[in-house]
């Protein structure tokens, strides 16, 4: 059932990365049926995506991209437009891939899902798969199992789809070895190099010159209003640091919630399984598992060696039957309960479910116990730290806005009251250049650059309101230096001014000397000229070469060699005589078969893309614009 997505691992890995969205808190039917209400951000088909499934899912994106970047992480990233817009057609592709699924009949059965749960390798304690392990993890995340195991099949589905599209992703071996071939051809050529400085002493720049370049540029000699700030950020993350925990507390807790420290009861089980299907003859079947539990019951001891004999589970025969140890909840209801009735080495009879018929032998069985405290107190110190920022912070939020807007000459008492440490900005210009904006840190956010410059911010030096710059993040600022916009006077930038113009002027007279010599040659004139010592460049080996080099040198026509070609680079302009091009005469099967794989990944990521583009035209799709920037201004 999963070939495609064994087969395609890689390409399936890309297109989940781009498409993929944790599915926490949503099951599939919220996905494909719910019908939503008020102002949802979008409609696909007839079901919508409403506001808390898209902040479910920014959330998601941002604890991504914390866990990505580290300590390179800013919170004001992911409060733009463009991400925000990003993050809800992930949720619309998601929908559309759901939708078709839904259309198509793809499902992921049980026994496909535990298989995969049992191999997480972060589930599994000395090789095996650990249920004390699998609850832990998924209290850490704020996951019921049900609510998990609704994410995972879905993903799962999703892979069916995505790998049945990666697989008809083809590049044939002689298209690859055609492009090895071509990434692999060796040109060698010589260059001659025409220098502005060459032409340096023949260029005057003209008084005048200069002095039009300041007038039609001016607002190139221009300062941009600036203010340097001081802020304070009250965060979750913030009072997380201040909450301690006492051993009093984590006791208290530890006894009153007992049960979620409970190790279920796990048993261990083979089973030999008849598979029944709509295509099988399910009187044969039950004739053929009579047959086989007969055997068993007469050789016991034999029961793994008949489980590679006659089961038809392809997971488990070939171990002999061995499932593992597992918990309630993790096999269908017709196995577990007869399992959980079993006497440790005891035997079933035949028990059917909708796989088919199963004789099933109980090997191990582990009791339910409690964790110890020592066992699970840094979970729960975790967990009461978690609680008590939350309702420091939903406490704080309040006071902290009443605060620095009731107190609007100073950050200082805010600061002392929650314990913030008061930070200072540089110089901000009023519109700041979009490369810049990394190094402003939480000011990069476009709510803060404004009332940082608003009339009463500048004129009366008050504090800003509390603003959101991401969730459970507040920041106030204050402006402590303002700086008005100003010119440049002439004569500060003469000189500069005229440095330039020579320089495009050499640079200028380069090129035109460098394409004069250029159509000589190539009209047949005779070549005198002093070129440097053969070189060669390959596609595969270009890391040395300017882009521009390797892009003059391999589309020139070398149908007729030598051939010339030219290219301004870094200033200059170089010519480029090629004299000789060879291609392998064997291309290397591991280089093939390694770039066959490359180029079917792009196709099938240009076959996702072109699949996703006719869903959107198949499905009635809208977009709330509206609604989205409503989102973007909170």
């Amino acid at each position: 059932m999963f070939d495609s997505v064994r087969n395609n691992k890689k390409i399936v890995q890309i297109f989940l990365a781009l498409i993929t969205l944790p599915f926490a808190f949503f099951g599939v039917d919220s996905y494909v049926r719910n019908s939503g209400a008020g102002n949802d951000l979008a409609s696909v088909g007839d079901t919508k995506i409403t506001i808390p499934q898209f902040e479910q899912a920014l959330r998601e994106r941002q604890d991504q991209m914390r866990r990505s970047l580290g300590a390179n992480f800013k919170a004001e990233m992911m409060n733009t437009p463009e991400v925000k817009l990003s993050v809800l057609n992930s949720l619309v592709d998601q929908r559309l891939l759901l939708l078709e699924a839904e259309k198509n009949r793809l499902l992921t059965s049980d026994e496909a899902l535990r298989d995969v749960i049992s191999k997480i390798p972060s589930l599994q304690e000395n090789g095996k798969f650990s249920m004390n392990r699998y609850e832990t993890a998924l209290r850490a995340q704020g996951m019921s199992q049900p609510q998990f195991e609704s994410k995972l099949r879905q993903d799962l589905t999703l892979q069916q789809l995505i790998g049945a599209i990666g697989d008809t992703a083809f590049v044939s071996d002689t298209q690859a070895e055609a492009m090895l071939r071509l990434q692999s051809e060796t040109r060698q050529y010589s260059e001659l190099r025409i220098t502005p400085e060459q032409f340096a002493d023949k260029v005057k720049i003209d008084p005048a010159a200069v002095q039009n370049y300041y007038d039609d540029n001016k607002a190139r000699f221009e300062v941009p209003e600036q203010v340097r700030a001081e802020y304070l950020v009250l965060s979750l993350d913030a009072l997380l640091a201040q909450v301690t925990v006492g051993d009093a507390e984590v006791n208290a807790w530890y006894e009153t919630h007992k049960n979620r420290y409970e190790q279920p009861e796990e048993r261990r089980a083979s089973h030999i399984l008849i598979l029944t299907n709509a295509d099988t003859d399910k009187e044969k079947a039950r004739a053929k598992a009579d047959e086989v539990l007969k055997e068993v019951q007469k050789s016991p001891a034999r029961f793994s060696e008949l489980a590679k004999q006659h089961s038809q589970d392809p997971g488990s025969a070939q171990k002999g039957g061995d499932l593992g140890y597992f918990g309630h909840g993790m096999m269908v209801k017709a196995f577990e309960d007869t399992v959980f009735k079993q006497k440790e080495g005891e035997i079933s009879g035949l028990v059917q479910s909708e796989f088919g018929y199963h004789i099933i032998k109980v090997t191990g069985i582990k009791p339910s116990k409690l964790r110890s405290l020592d066992e699970a107190r840094s979970e729960i110190v975790s967990e009461l730290k978690a609680q008590t920022a939350s309702r420091k912070f939903a406490e704080a939020a309040e006071a902290f806005t009443n605060m620095v807007y009731e107190q609007s000459d100073s950050l200082a008492p805010a600061a002392e009251k929650f314990k913030l440490r008061i930070e200072k900005s540089g110089l901000i210009a009023r519109n700041p250049d979009p490369k810049t904006l990394p190094a402003l840190g939480p000011l990069a956010n476009p709510k803060i650059l404004g009332a940082l410059f608003s009339e009463d911010t500048i004129k009366n030096k008050r504090n800003t309101e509390a603003i959101e710059i991401a969730p459970n993040s507040l920041l106030a600022a204050r402006v402590v230096e303002h700086v008005a916009a100003a010119s440049i006077p002439f004569d500060a930038v003469k000189a500069d001014i005229e440095k330039l113009l020579k320089s495009q002027e050499v640079a200028a007279m380069a090129k035109r000397s460098g394409e004069a010599r250029l159509a000589e040659l190539k009209k047949g004139g005779e070549d005198q000229l002093a070129w440097s010592l053969v070189k060669s460049a390959s596609r595969m080996q270009s890391r040395d070469l300017p882009p521009a080099t390797l892009q003059a040198i391999f589309k020139a026509d070398v149908q007729k060699l030598p051939t010339y070609v030219g290219a301004g680079v870094d200033g200059s302009y170089m010519l480029y005589k090629i004299v000789k091009v060879s291609q392998p005469e064997q291309v290397d099967a591991d280089k093939r078969k390694g770039l066959q794989s490359e180029y079917a990944s792009i196709v099938a990521q240009e076959d996702l893309s072109a699949y996703l583009s006719s869903l959107r035209q198949r499905y009635k799709l809208n977009i709330n614009k509206a609604a989205l920037e409503s989102r973007e201004r909170q």
